[in-house]
């Protein structure tokens, strides 16, 4: 065989070797995408520090500040960041029994079997953001809120049980209780999550943002509905994370303003660490008139009050 033909051979097989060498390098990269956790932000977002921002937003402090060019779904772009399309709009939650039991190790000691009846009624897809509160106070018809970051999407907080009760009032509603927003998240198959009963990753929900594990330095929520992956299937967004929610216990019709006393806040909040606190069994004991950033709430309606 010729010098010649015998270099040929040698390159077409290099040329041939190199190929096949990409091809797996290629499948390895795919394969690695694939197996690892999703983006924590939503489609139409992107990361910055801890935040999840609208594309083309920057980051100013803890702020999303700019004009973006896009948000996630079932969000709008304005001029003042990203915001549900319709922060008011309610969902009808069909009544059924909230069955309550330690189902899984975490909950061992942490709660109390139970079975309630739970009636129809309706509740906010959202929790209540800082611009529909910023109105209310406005009106004169709520307290003047203690904390506005300057993002109208961003939910409420720092608000106590009656402040919380009153803007709900004012809605025409009230606060859930804490059996109807623990079913809200639940459903009647007694999901462990909003979402379902497996899938806890950073891009469903707000948490671990303040020190891991999903970012580090949060200063505050992230923009209701940010997060649609994890929004239950009947359409209520951050039921798990974001800010833990105020809830009144006993007969609705009892209720009376100033409320006392101690009341649940459920769903933990973008300062939770742990699954445990963003599970739909999940609760913790607050004093009424505590102020905290991770605390905001939304409200709930009689079945058939619709959207205004």
């Amino acid at each position: 065989m010729s010098l010649g033909i015998r270099s040929r051979r040698v390159a077409r097989w290099l040329a041939g070797a190199a190929i096949s060498a990409a091809a797996i390098a290629w499948v390895v990269v795919a394969a690695r995408r694939a197996a690892s956790e999703p983006a924590r932000c939503a489609e139409g977002m992107v990361l910055l520090g801890p935040r999840c921002c609208g594309a083309g937003q920057h980051l100013d402090g803890d702020r999303c500040a700019g004009t973006p060019t896009s948000c996630a779904r079932g969000l709008v772009a304005t001029d003042a960041g990203c915001t549900p399309k319709a922060p008011a709009v309610r969902i009808e939650i069909e009544g059924g029994m909230l069955a309550v039991a330690p189902s899984d190790w975490e909950a061992t000691g942490l709660i109390t079997p139970r079975r309630e009846l739970v009636t129809t009624f309706a509740l906010d897809a959202y929790e209540v953001d800082e611009a529909r509160y910023a109105a209310c106070s406005a009106r004169g018809a709520c307290a003047a809120p203690r904390t506005l970051r300057g993002e109208p999407g961003l939910p409420v907080t720092d608000v106590t049980a009656a402040e919380a009760e009153a803007f709900c009032r004012d809605a025409g509603g009230r606060l859930p209780t804490e059996t109807e927003l623990a079913y809200a998240a639940a459903g009647p198959g007694g999901r462990r999550y909003p979402w379902g009963t497996t899938g806890f990753v950073c891009r469903r929900a707000a948490w671990g943002l303040v020190d891991g594990p999903c970012a580090a330095g949060a200063t505050g929520p992230e923009i209701v509905g940010a997060h649609p992956a994890g929004a239950s299937p009947e359409g209520a967004h951050d039921l798990s994370g974001n800010v833990a929610e105020w809830t009144l216990s006993g007969n609705v019709a009892e209720w009376t303003l100033p409320v006392s006393g101690r009341a649940f806040v459920l769903g933990g909040s973008y300062r939770d660490v742990e699954a445990a606190a963003l599970r739909t069994w999940g609760r913790r004991a607050e004093l009424v008139d505590r102020r905290s950033s991770a605390i905001g709430f939304r409200c709930a309606y009689a079945s058939g009050n619709r959207s205004p």
